[in-house]
């Protein structure tokens, strides 16, 4: 347990989704903390120092001491700051649901991301169904492991999943917006609900790029259309 005052530093850049799950669990658990944006075409010297093996975003610095991988570092942040809100429920089996939903978004749905971003055709089509059916996998697992929620966010307190959920989902609008493509809609309805509840805590308006920014920086990275 953290007693006595420490130094928090959070390296990342602005449309990391990675990066923005840390800085809002520092938010969440009010725990002060500098921030210094990094650039990854151009890394500073302290990035490569603290994350010699990967190189990437987001690193936790605490008191001097180096933290990597954004999952990692939330862990680490509420056993170290174990006060409430907990990110993670005090049982040992729901905390292993909850960690195994948690990777299945980031190791399945995130990466589902990016074809729909970058084809075209019959492959964005395909990319979209998969999309779905994973969100639709998603609800029934929540829905089974934990039958005692009425809703996936209570409006009030933040967990492990609805932090990683949250951020990833939160600009949605804007992945509609530049690729004409849903990636949560009416489909999926309860992941629909959440991203639309979780959107509207005030921790995560705070922490999240605006619409305009992330639609510029999507544009950029979106495939181009062929010329006819």
């Amino acid at each position: 347990m953290e007693d006595k005052p420490s130094e928090v530093v959070l390296f990342g850049t602005w449309y990391s989704s990675y990066t923005s799950r840390v800085a809002l669990a520092l938010k969440l658990k009010g725990i002060p903390f500098k921030y210094v944006e990094e650039n990854l075409s151009n890394k500073s010297e302290l990035l490569l120092k603290f994350n010699p093996i990967h190189k990437k975003v987001p690193v936790l610095l605490h008191n001097g001491m180096p933290i990597c991988e954004s999952l990692i570092i939330l862990e680490y942040i509420d056993e170290v700051w174990n006060h409430a809100p907990k990110l993670l429920p005090e049982d040992p089996y729901q905390r292993a649901r909850v960690r195994f939903w948690t990777n299945y978004t980031d190791q399945k749905i995130m990466p589902a991301c990016y074809p729909i971003l970058l084809k075209r055709g019959e492959e964005n089509q395909k990319a979209i169904e998969d999309m779905e059916e994973m969100q639709r996998v998603l609800e029934e697992g929540i829905k089974q492991d934990f039958p005692e929620k009425s809703s996936f966010f209570n409006g009030k307190t933040m967990g492990l999943l609805d932090i990683v959920m949250g951020v990833n989902g939160y600009n949605y609008k804007a992945f509609h917006e530049v690729t004409n493509s849903e990636i949560i809609g009416p489909k999926n309805p309860k992941i629909f609900m959440w991203v639309n509840a979780l959107k509207e805590h005030p921790l995560m308006k705070d922490t999240l790029p605006p619409h305009d920014k992330v639609v510029a920086m999507l544009k950029s990275k979106i495939a181009p259309t062929p010329d006819v």
